[in-house]
């Protein structure tokens, strides 16, 4: 297992995140995300017990074999399943139904945060990240760690000391737009990342002002996110210096919804995504593929 984990899938697909529509259930998320022309979805299996979220656990028996039949009926595929998060009482042996559920429908990638609220507990982290690690590669998962700038992991200099000290075949990093504007990262310490540790990207746009509290921020990431090409991030510049992989739009808009609806507003995602990937894309310099 871990030499497959190892080799990297190039296939690109566009997958729809669950944060996109949170209100669906996952087979709900799986028939819009059909009709819109996606390729796979991102559903949450996790429950983070936050505003609007959905209220049944998606593990539940009926909404398993719910989202089991919506994927054998539409062909659509699983990228990754989220949000297993490293808190202070954090114990990766309850991530594991999910993971195994992950497994069973062909999920690849598991992302991973942390929330922790000191600042010294670094081993701490390495060793829960690390144990999931071992649970995830049972069935199959690669565990991708996201530096939200409003969590413990702010940066991704941050997240990849974790990653890179775990020294796991499954591990990951987790790149989303929103958080390298945020967080104000540099694009080039993009390149810091080996290649075989990207597996996704997580997309959305922003416009150009960073809100300087977290709560403007989380504000942003959950309610506010913009259709990519409509605001300020440099997608040529990211996608110059990442490998091919695959892209999970995530990108919660409350106005839109309620302008457009759930599914119009998810085909809108991905028009605008597939716009500005595939244009540049193919600009993408074949030397940079191998720089990683």
């Amino acid at each position: 297992m871990a030499n497959k984990l190892k080799t990297r899938n190039v296939e690109q697909l566009y997958s729809l995140a669950h944060l996109t529509l949170i209100n669906c259930t996952p087979a709900e998320l799986t028939y819009i995300a059909a009709r819109a022309g996606y390729d796979a979805i991102s559903p949450r299996f996790i429950q983070m017990h936050v505003a609007d979220e959905f209220q049944v656990s998606p593990l539940d028996l009926s909404q398993k074999k719910a989202l089991k039949t919506a994927l054998a009926v539409t062909g659509i595929k699983v990228l990754d399943i989220e949000i297993a998060r490293i808190t202070e009482d954090c114990d990766p042996r309850k991530f594991e139904p999910a993971f195994e559920f992950g497994g069973e429908i062909g999920a690849r990638h598991v992302i991973m945060s942390a929330w922790t609220k000191r600042t010294d507990d670094r081993n701490f982290l390495i060793d829960m990240y690390a144990e999931s690690c071992d649970l995830a590669v049972k069935y199959g998962l690669t565990v991708d760690l996201e530096f939200p700038t409003f969590s413990r992991l702010k940066t991704l200099d941050d997240a990849l000391d974790i990653v890179l000290s775990a020294n796991k075949p499954n591990s990951g990093i987790l790149v989303d737009t929103l958080y390298l504007h945020l967080s104000r990262v540099d694009i080039n310490e993009i390149l810091h990342i080996p290649s075989e540790l990207l597996n996704f990207l997580h997309i959305s746009d922003c416009l150009p002002g960073i809100a300087d509290t977290k709560d403007g921020m989380i504000q942003l990431a959950r309610d506010a996110r913009l259709y990519p090409g409509e605001g300020w991030i440099d997608f040529a510049g990211i996608i110059e210096r990442c490998p091919p992989m695959s892209y999970s739009i995530e990108l919660p808009n409350q106005s839109r919804l309620s302008e457009l609806g759930f599914e119009e507003h998810a085909r809108r995602c991905l028009l605008h995504s597939k716009n500005i990937f595939k244009h540049f894309n193919s600009k993408r310099i074949p030397a940079k593929l191998a720089t990683g």
